[in-house]
Protein backbone atom coordinates (compact mmCIF):
# COMPACT_ATOMS: atom_id res chain seq x y z
CA UNK A 1 0.00 0.00 0.00
CA UNK A 2 1.45 3.32 -0.82
CA UNK A 3 1.99 5.73 1.50
CA UNK A 4 -0.41 8.56 0.86
CA UNK A 5 -2.84 5.28 1.16
CA UNK A 6 -2.21 4.18 4.21
CA UNK A 7 -1.87 8.16 5.56
CA UNK A 8 -5.82 8.61 4.51
CA UNK A 9 -6.79 5.31 6.43
CA UNK A 10 -5.21 6.95 9.32
CA UNK A 11 -6.43 10.30 9.21
CA UNK A 12 -10.31 8.36 8.57
CA UNK A 13 -9.83 6.56 11.73
CA UNK A 14 -8.89 9.93 13.43
CA UNK A 15 -11.95 11.57 11.84
CA UNK A 16 -14.11 8.97 13.00
CA UNK A 17 -12.72 8.88 16.38
CA UNK A 18 -13.60 11.81 17.91
CA UNK A 19 -13.93 14.94 15.63
CA UNK A 20 -18.00 14.32 15.42
CA UNK A 21 -18.22 14.29 19.49
CA UNK A 22 -15.84 17.35 19.36
CA UNK A 23 -18.11 19.37 16.99
CA UNK A 24 -21.53 18.51 18.83
CA UNK A 25 -19.74 19.79 22.11
CA UNK A 26 -18.88 22.57 20.34
CA UNK A 27 -22.09 23.30 18.89
CA UNK A 28 -23.94 22.76 22.52
CA UNK A 29 -21.31 24.83 24.84
CA UNK A 30 -20.21 28.17 23.29
CA UNK A 31 -18.39 28.97 26.27
CA UNK A 32 -16.23 25.77 25.49
CA UNK A 33 -14.44 27.13 22.90
CA UNK A 34 -11.06 27.87 24.86
CA UNK A 35 -10.81 24.22 25.10
CA UNK A 36 -11.65 23.16 22.09
CA UNK A 37 -10.23 25.31 19.86
CA UNK A 38 -6.79 23.46 18.83
CA UNK A 39 -8.60 20.13 17.91
CA UNK A 40 -11.37 21.83 16.19
CA UNK A 41 -8.49 23.68 13.81
CA UNK A 42 -7.05 20.15 13.59
CA UNK A 43 -10.27 19.02 12.39
CA UNK A 44 -11.04 21.65 9.43
CA UNK A 45 -7.03 20.72 8.47
CA UNK A 46 -7.86 17.37 8.73
CA UNK A 47 -10.99 17.40 6.42
CA UNK A 48 -8.91 19.67 3.86
CA UNK A 49 -6.10 16.99 4.16
CA UNK A 50 -8.86 14.08 3.41
CA UNK A 51 -10.41 15.84 0.56
CA UNK A 52 -6.44 16.58 -0.95
CA UNK A 53 -5.80 13.02 -0.63
CA UNK A 54 -9.11 11.45 -1.73
CA UNK A 55 -8.71 13.47 -5.02
CA UNK A 56 -5.18 12.68 -5.67
CA UNK A 57 -6.34 8.34 -5.08
CA UNK A 58 -8.93 8.46 -7.39
CA UNK A 59 -6.78 10.57 -10.23
CA UNK A 60 -3.31 8.62 -10.09
CA UNK A 61 -2.71 9.59 -14.14
CA UNK A 62 -0.23 12.58 -14.38
CA UNK A 63 0.20 14.69 -16.98
CA UNK A 64 3.27 17.16 -17.86
CA UNK A 65 2.21 19.70 -20.12
CA UNK A 66 5.18 21.94 -21.97
CA UNK A 67 4.55 25.08 -22.20
CA UNK A 68 3.30 26.78 -25.85
CA UNK A 69 4.44 30.16 -26.20
CA UNK A 70 1.67 32.79 -26.46
CA UNK A 71 1.94 36.31 -27.51
CA UNK A 72 -0.27 39.25 -27.06
CA UNK A 73 -1.85 38.29 -30.01
CA UNK A 74 -3.20 35.15 -29.31
CA UNK A 75 -5.07 36.46 -26.06
CA UNK A 76 -6.78 39.12 -28.24
CA UNK A 77 -7.78 36.57 -30.55
CA UNK A 78 -9.74 34.34 -28.13
CA UNK A 79 -10.75 37.95 -26.56
CA UNK A 80 -12.98 39.17 -29.00
CA UNK A 81 -16.59 37.80 -29.24
CA UNK A 82 -19.02 36.58 -31.72
CA UNK A 83 -21.07 39.17 -33.03
CA UNK A 84 -24.68 38.97 -33.22
CA UNK A 85 -24.88 37.80 -36.58
CA UNK A 86 -22.05 35.78 -36.35
CA UNK A 87 -23.82 33.41 -33.60
CA UNK A 88 -26.54 33.70 -35.58
CA UNK A 89 -24.91 32.33 -38.39
CA UNK A 90 -23.26 29.46 -36.61
CA UNK A 91 -26.80 28.62 -35.15
CA UNK A 92 -28.49 28.05 -38.25
CA UNK A 93 -25.98 26.69 -40.32
CA UNK A 94 -26.70 23.50 -40.92
CA UNK A 95 -24.18 21.88 -43.50
CA UNK A 96 -20.28 21.75 -44.00
CA UNK A 97 -17.76 21.58 -46.60
CA UNK A 98 -14.22 20.90 -45.34
CA UNK A 99 -14.62 22.17 -42.59
CA UNK A 100 -16.45 25.60 -43.46
CA UNK A 101 -20.19 26.07 -42.73
CA UNK A 102 -22.91 27.10 -44.85
CA UNK A 103 -26.53 27.97 -44.50
CA UNK A 104 -28.98 26.16 -47.17
CA UNK A 105 -31.49 28.64 -48.68
CA UNK A 106 -34.55 27.31 -46.37
CA UNK A 107 -31.54 28.08 -43.09
CA UNK A 108 -31.16 31.78 -44.37
CA UNK A 109 -35.33 32.33 -44.72
CA UNK A 110 -35.60 30.61 -41.03
CA UNK A 111 -32.92 32.54 -39.58
CA UNK A 112 -34.64 35.83 -40.69
CA UNK A 113 -38.13 35.08 -39.73
CA UNK A 114 -37.59 32.32 -37.07
CA UNK A 115 -36.18 32.45 -33.52
CA UNK A 116 -34.74 29.36 -33.13
CA UNK A 117 -33.48 26.89 -35.66
CA UNK A 118 -35.53 23.78 -36.39
CA UNK A 119 -34.37 20.54 -34.47
CA UNK A 120 -31.37 18.55 -35.98
CA UNK A 121 -28.93 15.67 -34.72
CA UNK A 122 -25.60 17.19 -36.63
CA UNK A 123 -24.63 19.20 -39.26
CA UNK A 124 -24.62 17.58 -42.61
CA UNK A 125 -21.32 17.04 -43.90
CA UNK A 126 -21.23 17.60 -47.74
CA UNK A 127 -19.22 16.05 -50.37
CA UNK A 128 -18.11 17.48 -53.94
CA UNK A 129 -20.55 15.31 -55.65
CA UNK A 130 -23.01 17.31 -53.43
CA UNK A 131 -21.85 20.47 -54.08
CA UNK A 132 -21.82 19.31 -58.07
CA UNK A 133 -25.56 18.54 -58.20
CA UNK A 134 -26.36 22.20 -56.12
CA UNK A 135 -24.28 23.89 -59.17
CA UNK A 136 -26.50 22.08 -61.54
CA UNK A 137 -29.61 22.13 -60.21
CA UNK A 138 -29.31 26.06 -59.44
CA UNK A 139 -31.27 28.30 -61.66
CA UNK A 140 -29.72 31.21 -63.87
CA UNK A 141 -30.36 34.82 -62.44
CA UNK A 142 -32.74 35.44 -65.53
CA UNK A 143 -35.18 32.75 -64.00
CA UNK A 144 -35.59 33.86 -60.79
CA UNK A 145 -38.74 34.89 -58.69
CA UNK A 146 -40.00 35.30 -55.39
CA UNK A 147 -40.15 32.02 -54.71
CA UNK A 148 -36.32 31.07 -55.08
CA UNK A 149 -35.60 30.08 -51.98
CA UNK A 150 -38.15 28.49 -50.75
CA UNK A 151 -37.72 26.42 -54.24
CA UNK A 152 -34.11 25.50 -53.69
CA UNK A 153 -35.02 24.56 -49.68
CA UNK A 154 -31.79 22.57 -49.08
CA UNK A 155 -30.49 22.07 -52.57
CA UNK A 156 -28.04 25.11 -51.42
CA UNK A 157 -25.37 26.55 -49.32
CA UNK A 158 -24.86 30.04 -48.69
CA UNK A 159 -21.25 31.47 -46.98
CA UNK A 160 -21.12 33.21 -43.99
CA UNK A 161 -20.08 37.06 -46.11
CA UNK A 162 -22.75 36.09 -48.88
CA UNK A 163 -25.30 36.13 -45.57
CA UNK A 164 -24.19 39.31 -44.82
CA UNK A 165 -24.87 40.86 -48.21
CA UNK A 166 -28.19 39.19 -48.10
CA UNK A 167 -29.22 40.29 -44.61
CA UNK A 168 -27.89 43.84 -46.17
CA UNK A 169 -30.48 43.69 -48.73
CA UNK A 170 -33.63 43.13 -46.76
CA UNK A 171 -33.26 46.54 -45.07
CA UNK A 172 -32.00 48.34 -48.31
CA UNK A 173 -34.61 51.15 -49.96
CA UNK A 174 -35.22 51.21 -53.50
CA UNK A 175 -32.73 54.02 -53.67
CA UNK A 176 -30.10 51.76 -52.29
CA UNK A 177 -30.14 49.08 -55.52
CA UNK A 178 -28.46 51.38 -57.68
CA UNK A 179 -25.46 52.41 -54.92
CA UNK A 180 -25.23 48.61 -54.19
CA UNK A 181 -24.63 47.64 -57.81
CA UNK A 182 -22.24 50.83 -58.35
CA UNK A 183 -20.14 49.81 -55.28
CA UNK A 184 -19.58 46.48 -57.03
CA UNK A 185 -18.73 47.72 -60.72
CA UNK A 186 -15.48 48.80 -59.99
CA UNK A 187 -14.84 49.35 -63.61
CA UNK A 188 -17.80 51.90 -64.64
CA UNK A 189 -18.97 49.27 -67.31
CA UNK A 190 -22.76 48.60 -65.97
CA UNK A 191 -21.83 45.21 -65.44
CA UNK A 192 -20.64 43.38 -62.94
CA UNK A 193 -18.86 39.71 -63.44
CA UNK A 194 -17.76 37.37 -61.12
CA UNK A 195 -14.61 39.06 -60.43
CA UNK A 196 -15.97 42.34 -59.32
CA UNK A 197 -17.94 40.25 -57.07
CA UNK A 198 -15.84 38.24 -55.32
CA UNK A 199 -14.25 41.76 -54.11
CA UNK A 200 -17.25 41.01 -51.38
CA UNK A 201 -15.15 38.34 -50.00
CA UNK A 202 -11.92 40.18 -49.51
CA UNK A 203 -13.77 42.89 -48.02
CA UNK A 204 -15.38 40.96 -45.48
CA UNK A 205 -12.45 39.23 -44.40
CA UNK A 206 -10.45 42.11 -44.02
CA UNK A 207 -12.89 43.34 -41.93
CA UNK A 208 -12.79 40.14 -39.72
CA UNK A 209 -9.20 39.86 -39.72
CA UNK A 210 -8.95 43.86 -38.77
CA UNK A 211 -11.62 43.45 -35.71
CA UNK A 212 -8.76 40.20 -34.61
CA UNK A 213 -5.86 42.30 -34.61
CA UNK A 214 -4.81 39.80 -37.61
CA UNK A 215 -4.75 42.35 -40.69
CA UNK A 216 -0.90 43.59 -41.17
CA UNK A 217 0.39 45.97 -44.06
CA UNK A 218 1.67 43.00 -46.33
CA UNK A 219 -1.88 41.82 -46.26
CA UNK A 220 -3.39 45.45 -47.20
CA UNK A 221 -0.82 45.68 -49.78
CA UNK A 222 -2.51 42.14 -50.99
CA UNK A 223 -5.83 43.32 -50.79
CA UNK A 224 -4.91 46.72 -53.37
CA UNK A 225 -3.06 43.98 -55.29
CA UNK A 226 -6.50 42.07 -56.00
CA UNK A 227 -8.12 44.88 -56.81
CA UNK A 228 -5.55 45.76 -59.72
CA UNK A 229 -5.85 42.44 -61.12
CA UNK A 230 -9.63 42.76 -61.64
CA UNK A 231 -8.72 44.65 -64.12
CA UNK A 232 -5.37 42.81 -65.45
CA UNK A 233 -5.62 39.34 -64.84
CA UNK A 234 -7.61 36.52 -65.36
CA UNK A 235 -10.35 35.16 -62.22
CA UNK A 236 -8.72 32.20 -61.36
CA UNK A 237 -5.59 35.11 -60.49
CA UNK A 238 -7.77 37.16 -58.07
CA UNK A 239 -9.40 33.97 -56.59
CA UNK A 240 -6.14 32.58 -55.34
CA UNK A 241 -5.64 35.89 -53.96
CA UNK A 242 -8.34 36.73 -52.20
CA UNK A 243 -8.33 32.94 -50.88
CA UNK A 244 -4.43 34.02 -49.41
CA UNK A 245 -6.46 36.41 -47.20
CA UNK A 246 -8.96 34.41 -45.93
CA UNK A 247 -8.31 32.59 -42.51
CA UNK A 248 -8.68 28.82 -40.89
CA UNK A 249 -11.56 30.17 -38.34
CA UNK A 250 -11.86 27.27 -36.07
CA UNK A 251 -15.33 28.14 -36.08
CA UNK A 252 -16.00 27.27 -39.54
CA UNK A 253 -17.04 30.99 -40.67
CA UNK A 254 -14.22 30.78 -43.70
CA UNK A 255 -11.79 28.93 -45.06
CA UNK A 256 -8.61 29.14 -47.40
CA UNK A 257 -11.00 27.59 -50.22
CA UNK A 258 -12.82 28.48 -52.70
CA UNK A 259 -16.36 27.30 -53.22
CA UNK A 260 -18.81 27.81 -56.29
CA UNK A 261 -21.86 28.68 -53.76
CA UNK A 262 -25.63 29.06 -54.73
CA UNK A 263 -25.18 32.38 -54.77
CA UNK A 264 -22.34 32.70 -57.03
CA UNK A 265 -23.71 30.10 -59.45
CA UNK A 266 -27.12 32.08 -59.23
CA UNK A 267 -25.35 35.11 -60.84
CA UNK A 268 -22.56 33.98 -63.07
CA UNK A 269 -23.96 30.47 -64.28
CA UNK A 270 -21.65 27.17 -63.59
CA UNK A 271 -18.54 28.31 -65.28
CA UNK A 272 -18.75 31.47 -63.94
CA UNK A 273 -18.79 33.35 -66.68
CA UNK A 274 -21.95 35.73 -67.33
CA UNK A 275 -22.01 39.25 -66.41
CA UNK A 276 -25.12 40.76 -64.58
CA UNK A 277 -26.40 43.89 -65.32
CA UNK A 278 -28.39 46.57 -63.30
CA UNK A 279 -31.86 45.29 -64.05
CA UNK A 280 -30.99 41.96 -63.10
CA UNK A 281 -29.54 43.08 -59.86
CA UNK A 282 -33.10 45.26 -58.87
CA UNK A 283 -34.87 42.45 -59.85
CA UNK A 284 -33.04 39.72 -57.35
CA UNK A 285 -33.63 42.55 -54.44
CA UNK A 286 -36.67 43.22 -54.80
CA UNK A 287 -37.35 39.48 -55.02
CA UNK A 288 -35.98 38.90 -52.08
CA UNK A 289 -37.54 41.41 -50.50
CA UNK A 290 -40.66 40.43 -51.58
CA UNK A 291 -40.05 36.55 -50.61
CA UNK A 292 -39.19 37.16 -46.76
CA UNK A 293 -42.32 39.34 -46.76
CA UNK A 294 -44.55 36.80 -47.57
CA UNK A 295 -43.07 34.56 -45.22
CA UNK A 296 -43.89 36.44 -42.90
CA UNK A 297 -47.86 37.61 -44.14
CA UNK A 298 -48.55 33.86 -44.91
CA UNK A 299 -47.20 32.69 -41.21
CA UNK A 300 -50.50 35.34 -40.01
CA UNK A 301 -52.85 34.83 -42.79
CA UNK A 302 -53.37 30.88 -42.55
CA UNK A 303 -54.14 31.12 -45.94
CA UNK A 304 -56.60 34.18 -46.48
CA UNK A 305 -55.70 36.82 -48.55
CA UNK A 306 -55.68 39.33 -45.73
CA UNK A 307 -54.43 39.47 -41.73
CA UNK A 308 -55.90 41.03 -39.22
CA UNK A 309 -55.18 44.59 -37.67
CA UNK A 310 -54.14 42.40 -34.69
CA UNK A 311 -51.64 40.14 -36.60
CA UNK A 312 -50.04 43.32 -38.44
CA UNK A 313 -49.31 44.93 -34.66
CA UNK A 314 -47.67 41.71 -33.78
CA UNK A 315 -45.74 41.49 -36.77
CA UNK A 316 -44.67 45.14 -36.43
CA UNK A 317 -43.60 44.64 -33.02
CA UNK A 318 -41.70 41.16 -33.69
CA UNK A 319 -38.32 41.92 -33.18
CA UNK A 320 -38.47 45.19 -31.32
CA UNK A 321 -36.91 45.08 -27.71
CA UNK A 322 -39.83 45.62 -25.60
CA UNK A 323 -40.26 44.10 -21.96
CA UNK A 324 -43.80 42.01 -22.41
CA UNK A 325 -45.44 44.34 -19.98
CA UNK A 326 -45.28 46.94 -23.08
CA UNK A 327 -45.31 44.64 -25.82
CA UNK A 328 -49.63 43.56 -24.13
CA UNK A 329 -49.82 47.38 -23.43
CA UNK A 330 -49.53 48.24 -27.59
CA UNK A 331 -51.73 44.88 -28.51
CA UNK A 332 -54.41 46.20 -25.80
CA UNK A 333 -54.53 49.40 -26.90
CA UNK A 334 -55.23 48.36 -30.24
CA UNK A 335 -58.05 45.88 -29.15
CA UNK A 336 -59.69 48.31 -27.83
CA UNK A 337 -59.49 50.94 -30.07
CA UNK A 338 -60.64 48.94 -33.05
CA UNK A 339 -64.24 49.81 -34.00
CA UNK A 340 -64.44 47.63 -37.21
CA UNK A 341 -62.54 44.31 -38.04
CA UNK A 342 -60.65 45.66 -41.39
CA UNK A 343 -58.20 43.35 -42.78
CA UNK A 344 -54.98 44.22 -44.33
CA UNK A 345 -53.77 42.88 -47.40
CA UNK A 346 -50.20 41.66 -48.62
CA UNK A 347 -49.78 44.53 -50.75
CA UNK A 348 -50.56 47.28 -48.05
CA UNK A 349 -48.41 45.10 -46.10
CA UNK A 350 -45.57 45.24 -48.42
CA UNK A 351 -45.86 48.82 -48.85
CA UNK A 352 -45.56 49.39 -45.40
CA UNK A 353 -42.86 46.98 -45.17
CA UNK A 354 -40.97 49.24 -48.20
CA UNK A 355 -41.51 52.43 -45.99
CA UNK A 356 -40.08 50.50 -42.91
CA UNK A 357 -36.55 50.36 -45.47
CA UNK A 358 -36.59 54.39 -45.70
CA UNK A 359 -37.09 54.86 -41.99
CA UNK A 360 -34.40 57.10 -41.94
CA UNK A 361 -34.88 59.52 -44.48
CA UNK A 362 -38.32 59.87 -42.72
CA UNK A 363 -36.99 60.68 -39.79
CA UNK A 364 -35.23 63.58 -41.59
CA UNK A 365 -38.06 64.48 -43.70
CA UNK A 366 -40.06 64.51 -39.85
CA UNK A 367 -37.61 66.58 -38.15
CA UNK A 368 -37.63 69.55 -41.04
CA UNK A 369 -41.67 69.26 -41.43
CA UNK A 370 -41.79 69.25 -37.69
CA UNK A 371 -38.83 71.85 -35.98
CA UNK A 372 -41.21 72.49 -32.83
CA UNK A 373 -41.01 68.69 -32.50
CA UNK A 374 -44.69 68.31 -32.10
CA UNK A 375 -46.89 65.13 -32.44
CA UNK A 376 -47.94 64.49 -36.44
CA UNK A 377 -51.16 63.69 -37.83
CA UNK A 378 -52.55 60.99 -39.96
CA UNK A 379 -52.19 63.38 -43.05
CA UNK A 380 -48.96 64.63 -42.40
CA UNK A 381 -47.08 61.56 -41.63
CA UNK A 382 -48.79 60.35 -44.99
CA UNK A 383 -47.74 62.98 -46.74
CA UNK A 384 -43.78 62.86 -44.97
CA UNK A 385 -44.26 58.48 -46.28
CA UNK A 386 -45.29 59.87 -50.09
CA UNK A 387 -42.07 62.21 -49.97
CA UNK A 388 -39.53 59.48 -48.54
CA UNK A 389 -40.87 56.55 -51.18
CA UNK A 390 -42.75 58.21 -53.35
CA UNK A 391 -45.59 55.37 -52.61
CA UNK A 392 -49.12 56.27 -50.97
CA UNK A 393 -49.78 53.87 -47.83
CA UNK A 394 -53.44 53.22 -47.36
CA UNK A 395 -55.70 55.17 -44.90
CA UNK A 396 -56.45 52.31 -43.21
CA UNK A 397 -52.94 51.32 -42.27
CA UNK A 398 -51.93 54.64 -41.54
CA UNK A 399 -54.94 54.42 -39.12
CA UNK A 400 -53.64 51.27 -37.57
CA UNK A 401 -50.64 52.53 -37.29
CA UNK A 402 -51.39 55.47 -35.02
CA UNK A 403 -53.90 53.17 -33.04
CA UNK A 404 -51.11 51.14 -31.99
CA UNK A 405 -48.75 53.76 -31.10
CA UNK A 406 -51.21 56.81 -30.40
CA UNK A 407 -50.44 56.95 -26.55
CA UNK A 408 -53.41 59.07 -25.90
CA UNK A 409 -55.59 58.45 -28.27
CA UNK A 410 -56.30 62.38 -30.08
CA UNK A 411 -55.03 61.76 -33.11
CA UNK A 412 -51.58 62.39 -33.38
CA UNK A 413 -48.41 59.96 -32.84
CA UNK A 414 -45.13 60.78 -31.33
CA UNK A 415 -42.88 60.08 -34.32
CA UNK A 416 -39.67 59.47 -31.72
CA UNK A 417 -41.24 56.91 -29.80
CA UNK A 418 -42.67 55.20 -33.52
CA UNK A 419 -39.10 55.43 -35.10
CA UNK A 420 -37.27 54.19 -31.91
CA UNK A 421 -39.49 51.07 -31.68
CA UNK A 422 -39.38 50.45 -35.77
CA UNK A 423 -35.58 50.61 -35.64
CA UNK A 424 -35.27 47.56 -34.06
CA UNK A 425 -37.70 45.97 -36.00
CA UNK A 426 -35.61 46.85 -39.28
CA UNK A 427 -32.42 45.25 -37.07
CA UNK A 428 -34.64 41.97 -37.11
CA UNK A 429 -33.82 41.53 -33.59
CA UNK A 430 -30.11 41.60 -33.52
CA UNK A 431 -30.28 44.23 -31.03
CA UNK A 432 -32.22 42.00 -28.71
CA UNK A 433 -29.28 39.73 -29.47
CA UNK A 434 -26.94 42.08 -28.43
CA UNK A 435 -28.58 43.72 -25.44
CA UNK A 436 -29.52 40.36 -23.41
CA UNK A 437 -26.10 39.31 -22.48
CA UNK A 438 -23.31 39.81 -20.01
CA UNK A 439 -23.08 41.93 -16.97
CA UNK A 440 -25.75 44.58 -18.77
CA UNK A 441 -28.02 42.52 -19.01
CA UNK A 442 -27.69 40.88 -15.98
CA UNK A 443 -27.99 44.62 -14.33
CA UNK A 444 -31.45 44.96 -16.06
CA UNK A 445 -32.66 42.30 -15.09
CA UNK A 446 -32.49 42.88 -11.01
CA UNK A 447 -33.49 46.43 -11.93
CA UNK A 448 -36.61 44.97 -13.41
CA UNK A 449 -37.04 42.35 -10.46
CA UNK A 450 -36.67 45.13 -7.85
CA UNK A 451 -39.31 47.57 -9.73
CA UNK A 452 -42.34 44.35 -9.93
CA UNK A 453 -41.40 44.09 -5.81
Amino acid sequence: MSLSRRYLRVVLQGWRGGGGQQRRDFSWQPRAWSKWQPSWIGAVVTSASVVYLGYQLFHPNRYVYALKSRTKKDDEVKSIKLTSRERRFLRFASVEFDGQLYMTPQDFLESVVEAEPRPRLKRKALTKEDLKNIKEHTPALQKGSPQLWRNLRDKGVISYTEYLFLLSILTKPQTGFRIAFNMFDTDGNEKVDKTEFLVLEKIFSMAWKDKRGLLNPEEEKTGDEAEEQENTASAKATEALISEMLVDDDRGLQRRHMVDTTLLVHFFGPKGNREIKYEDFRKFMEDLQTEVQELEFHEFSKGLDFISQVDFAKILLRYTYLQSEEYELYLDRLVDRIKLEQGITFEEFRAFCQFLNNLDDFNVAMKMYTLADRPISQDEFRRAVRICTGTDLSPHVVETVFQIFDEDDDGHLSHREFIGVMKDRLHRGFKLYTKNEGWEAFKQCIRQEMKTQ
